[in-house]
């Protein structure tokens, strides 16, 4: 197993750990929306510095 599939996986249990603490605490909406933000700005930025 490559240190990039560990990675990969361990970056998939720190996503899916913060889904589940914001559910707790009720604050579901907000990282929805964070979520959302960072992706749109992450494709806006690449494809800005392609």
């Amino acid at each position: 197993m490559s240190i990039n599939k560990i990675r990969s996986i361990l970056y998939l249990i720190a996503r899916i750990l913060g889904d589940v603490n914001a559910v707790q605490k009720g604050k579901i909406g907000q990282r929805i929306g964070r979520r959302i933000t960072g992706k749109l700005l992450g494709r806006l930025l690449g494809k800005l510095f392609k």
